[in-house]
């Protein structure tokens, strides 16, 4: 079986197999001398080199090496990744709860999951983890990263890491954890639904349903409005972002897929029902909303259904496809672009939120520059199919004010920020500006009626 993702974190939907591209017989000839020339390199690296080589781990090595020539989100799952995606699709899986991508030799987080031991030490998107229990990251492969950080369960693991606006790396201790993800949450202020969805698997829908017929019915009287957070959603199941967003739409376009034939495109429409009742929407976005989540917004943005505030998202408007390779894991190889509802791409520019709200604190932060992280910064990131450039990385400042001193660790290093609690209006900016926004809004209501 042929499945089509959305890589943040990894987006499935079933997809017809597709014929292969004819080539001549010239390239055909061409393309087995570089096969043999394959063979012999190996046949060398095998006989000659200083020391025993598994040929498993060689080829495994080159088809890692050739897909990640193409694009960041392309790679090979050996049997144990693969058989860990498919797990994790399904909202539970083992580790440190944390989606990550490769740059620069060094791990990137894109986000960590909601209550996960990593979202609990406080790790945020855009961190840069340089050892592994005091080992270097660089020199591994993402997917050597990822397996020395996973583990048995109740395990510790020291990660070094570097964040941007603190001057020196600082240490954090996790334990590993079976990662059980409720990926729909919801909560009440006063006459105003929160609800935050930290990713898109298996069952974000339902739950999104019963979360919005129990806020409906703890709030008592007509909702003033709800606001969909989804700020640092790395992504999900492709079918599960098509759901949420025909949840709050009644009719039109929510998304589309095109490749290189064009009669492969996929369009995905709305169908009638809206399980907010027509009521004012709020979604919240930054720049570790990417894949699945971007879909949401887009559709949401584009039928002018929602106001989106925060931050730009992230721009990953790629589609991959996994394809089984029986016996030998799977391939996942980027084979479309997706579309919002208006035939715009985002892939590397983002979306734009209408009202744009830096996460901020009350009290005054102190003077660091910090540059924001974007599909675009990524080695071999997918150009904009219409031509479309990304932004200047926004660097947003601070007050003029003396930075504290980080707390120092062990080893001299700095201690980790205390993070933002997303969903607390007293400490979540943005959460409060989308609170005001909503509150604005119902002062207008009943003289549009």
């Amino acid at each position: 079986m042929i499945r089509k993702i959305l890589i943040a974190a990894g987006t499935f939907a079933l997809l017809s197999t597709t014929a292969l591209t004819p080539v001549s017989a010239a390239e055909r000839k061409e393309t087995y001398k570089l096969l043999d020339l394959f063979g012999e390199v190996l046949e060398k690296v095998r006989s000659e080199y200083v020391e025993p080589v598994n040929d498993e781990d060689l080829i495994e090595a080159a088809l890692n090496g050739m897909l990640a020539s193409l694009d960041p989100h392309s790679s090979y799952l050996n049997p144990k990744n693969s058989k860990d995606m498919d797990i994790q699709t399904r909202g539970e899986f083992g580790g440190l709860g944390l989606e990550v991508t490769m740059e620069n030799g060094w791990v990137k987080v894109v986000s960590p999951i909601d209550d996960t031991p990593a979202y609990r030490a406080g790790m945020q998107p855009g961190d840069f983890v340089t050892h592994l229990d005091g080992e270097q990251v660089q020199g591994l492969s993402l997917s050597e990263a990822v397996d020395r950080m996973r583990g048995t369960v109740n395990t510790d693991i020291k990660l070094t890491v570097r964040r941007a606006g603190v001057e020196q790396p600082f240490d954090i201790k996790l334990t590993r954890a079976v990662i059980k993800v409720q990926t729909v949450k919801g909560q009440t202020h006063g006459d105003i639904g929160y609800i935050r969805i930290s990713q898109f698997s298996a069952t974000t829908h339902a739950d999104l349903v019963r979360i919005m017929a129990q806020l409906k019915k703890d709030i008592g009287k007509t909702p003033t409005g709800f606001v969909i957070d989804l700020r640092n959603n790395p992504g999900g199941l492709l079918d599960q972002a098509v759901a949420v967003s025909d949840d709050f739409l009644d009719k039109g376009e929510i998304v589309s897929t095109r490749s290189r034939r064009p009669e492969d495109t996929q369009r995905f429409n709305a169908r009638p029902g809206d399980i907010a009742d027509g009521l004012p929407l709020v979604v919240l976005i930054n720049d570790g909303s990417a894949s699945a989540s971007e879909i949401v917004a887009g559709a949401l943005q584009d039928h002018k259904r929602a106001v989106l505030l925060g931050t730009r998202s992230f721009g990953k408007g790629s589609v991959q496809t996994l394809m089984p390779l029986h016996g030998h894991g799977s391939l996942r190889l980027t084979t479309a672009r997706y579309y919002t509802p208006s035939g715009r791409s985002i892939q590397a520019v983002g979306i734009e939120p209408d009202i744009k709200a830096a996460q901020s604190k009350v009290e005054p932060v102190a003077g660091a520059v910090v540059e924001r992280r974007s599909e675009a910064s990524l080695r071999k990131a997918l150009p904009n199919p219409n031509g479309e450039k990304a932004k200047p990385a926004e660097k947003e400042k601070a007050e003029e004010t003396k930075a504290p001193e980080q707390p120092k660790g062990e080893g001299g290093k700095a201690e980790a920020p205390a993070p933002i609690k997303l969903g607390d209006p007293a400490q979540d900016y943005q959460l409060a500006r989308a609170l005001d926004l909503l509150r604005g809004l119902s002062l207008y209501r009943p003289a549009q009626r």
